[in-house]
């Protein structure tokens, strides 16, 4: 975490690299805020805006027309390879946006360059089994592609489902993982309620197609990673619990599953499905659905 921006000797490396010109901001900030903020400095000068947040990430906003997406790209992966050891941040973002002065919009051309997780994990064990281990969205990213099978990037709520679908109509056997990014990136850190809602009723309109696309062996999760309340002051994640609901047209219906200890349980629960060795932590609520 870099409350005041990242150390000099980081943006000295990340400088000499590069081989830009120098960077704007290097503070925590929000996103949308920086580049009304400093869009038209860079693109006056072509120096990138480097800046973190209430996270551990190392975000890079370019213009697409100053900064071409792939040499962003190329940017982000020089930053990961500088930021290891105690400077090792969790994820390294390219922010790509577009437009004019006092209009500035990020685009879908984000990626994250995320560390690499150890492969004591249940994707691993589900893909060391034999099964599909399939990442929607930006799953890919989170987790460096360690674990997966098959993945594939999407722009938006709309596309994740489509993507989703389609791979639930494949013949495929193990686990389809998506985020719908949506809900973080463009409502819940904008603090837009209305999107949010609005984000609420699509996805469950959504929702039914997924139901009719279940085979009678299937299993349905849906959870969040974290909280991030469209109503609450600031721009970063906040703490409320994360919801837990659990489907199958071979399950129990109406179980109160409890409020759990981690976000684990839902692994060790896959542990169990696949026969896998158990995972470190959490609790399988299989018991309580079968």
């Amino acid at each position: 975490m870099y409350p005041d921006g990242f150390p000099q000797d980081i943006i000295d490396e990340f400088i000499r690299k590069t081989g830009v010109p120098g960077i704007l901001c290097n503070k925590p900030a929000s996103g949308t805020q920086i580049i009304a903020e400093l869009g038209d400095e860079h693109v006056a000068t072509g120096k990138p805006i480097v800046y973190t947040s209430g996270d551990s990430v190392f975000q890079i906003a370019c213009h697409e027309d100053v900064v071409p997406v792939e040499r962003l790209y190329e940017m982000c992966e020089t930053a990961r390879h500088i930021l290891t050891g105690k400077n090792a941040v969790a994820r390294v973002i390219a922010r790509p946006f577009v437009g004019e002065n006092g209009n500035y919009k990020r685009t879908p051309n984000r990626r994250d360059f995320s560390l690499k997780p150890s492969e004591d994990n249940i994707l691993c064990r589900v893909r060391d089994k034999g099964f599909d281990v399939i990442g929607v969205g930006k799953i890919h990213d989170i987790f460096a592609g360690v674990g997966l099978t098959e993945s594939k990037h999407t722009n938006d709520n709309q596309d994740g489902m489509d993507v989703t679908l389609d791979y639930m109509k494949q013949d495929n056997k193990g686990i389809i993982y998506t985020n719908l990014v949506e809900f973080d990136s463009t409502w819940g850190h904008r603090r837009d309620y209305k999107g949010y809602a609005r984000g609420l009723e699509e996805f469950d309109e959504r929702l039914s197609q997924v139901l009719d696309t279940l085979k009678d062996t299937d299993m349905l999760v849906i959870t969040a990673d974290h909280g991030c309340d469209p109503t609450y002051k600031g721009t970063d994640h906040t703490r409320e619990y994360v919801p837990l609901l659990v489907y199958g047209k071979c399950l129990k219906h109406g179980v109160n599953l409890g409020t759990g200890d981690t976000y684990a349980d839902i692994a060790q629960t896959l542990a169990e499905i696949f026969g896998t060795e158990p995972v470190k932590i959490g609790k399988s609520f299989l018991n309580k659905i079968m």
